[in-house]
């Protein structure tokens, strides 16, 4: 490629993204991060450098991570059972304790580390720093046609205190969440975190909520890619789990996206790491990569709903 044909690409690529970065200088991003994304140092990297440009052009981030296959192969190791019900995961004493290692441990740690190489100022910190997530056991749960399951050391949110993400976000700083926290006695739980995610984006006002996954979003049929959902709404979100179409890993973050748009955030974005430049491509562009979820279609702008090429 000639010089002036690269340069001609790099001007058109500003022109065409500083639109959205004028749209979203300022506002708060929430992006949940599943913990297989960390497994791998390029796909580590690959992801951070976008969040990384994120916060440069003045997008004020919240990175929410989780760590399941860490904590699986954790548990493997140690001899432990891991046992995951309606895709949660089930907290017993050892367990907790690899959650605690993983999360606090190794996934936080090895995310600010990328955050270092990127000159992101980042700072890790827990649902448990500051009274950040209060939280209390989740009791037994009545599943239909199933004994009652005990998810046992896991969480159920009270409350998210926003003023300590909000201090941080003041000061031009990313806080990087790992989604354990405690009870008022100081009992640590473990909470699912996209459902973490989706409470702190509530309680920040976020402008979006971005979960960032092994899938390329929302899909008509589990087992084939190519049927990606472009757009859906709440009521078609709710069809899809009624008509079996969400399974596993999927069931709590419909859950979690429900929550978070019935509680004012008014774009929820389902994308896929894998993909190349999946979080630019969805935030900078009307195309996108991945599923958006709104409260209504009718909430879609005209460009939104030409650029996607199917819905529910």
């Amino acid at each position: 490629m000639s010089a002036s044909k690269d340069r001609a690409i790099v001007v058109s690529a500003l022109k065409h993204a500083a639109p959205y970065i004028r749209l979203f200088k300022g506002k708060v991003f929430v992006l949940k991060v599943g913990g297989e994304v960390f497994a791998d140092t390029s796909d580590t990297r690959a992801l951070m450098e976008q969040v990384g440009i994120l916060h440069q052009v003045g997008i004020r981030v919240v990175l929410v991570h989780g760590g399941g296959p860490q904590s699986t192969k954790l548990a493997t190791e140690l001899g432990l059972e891991t046992r995951i019900v309606d895709g949660r995961r089930v907290t017993d004493g050892p367990s907790l304790d690899v959650a605690t290692m993983v999360l606090n441990g190794q996934i936080n740690t090895r995310v600010l580390a990328a955050c270092r190489d990127l000159e992101v100022p980042a700072v890790g910190i827990s649902g448990v720093d500051a009274g950040l997530i209060r939280a209390h056991r989740r009791p037994p749960v009545d599943r239909e046609g199933y004994d009652p399951v005990d998810y046992g050391h896991v969480g159920d949110i009270d409350s998210v205190d926003a003023d300590v993400l909000q201090k941080q976000l003041d000061n031009s700083l990313m806080p990087v969440v790992s989604p354990l926290s405690c009870d008022s006695s100081g009992n640590i739980l473990n909470i699912n975190a996209d459902t973490v995610a989706a409470a702190i984006a509530a309680e920040l006002d976020a402008e979006k909520l971005i979960l960032a996954t092994g899938s390329p979003g929302l899909l008509e049929d589990s087992n084939d890619p190519q049927s990606l959902i472009s757009y859906v709404d709440r009521a078609g979100l709710e069809r899809l789990k009624k008509d079996g179409k969400l399974a596993d890993g999927m069931l709590p973050k419909a859950d979690a996206i429900d929550f978070a748009l019935a509680n004012g955030v008014n774009r929820v974005h389902i994308i896929s790491y894998k993909a190349t430049d999946s979080i630019l491509l969805e935030v900078f562009t009307n195309e996108g990569k991945g599923t958006l979820v709104v409260n209504d279609i009718t909430a879609l702008t005209p460009a939104e709903a030409a650029s996607s090429g199917s819905n529910s």
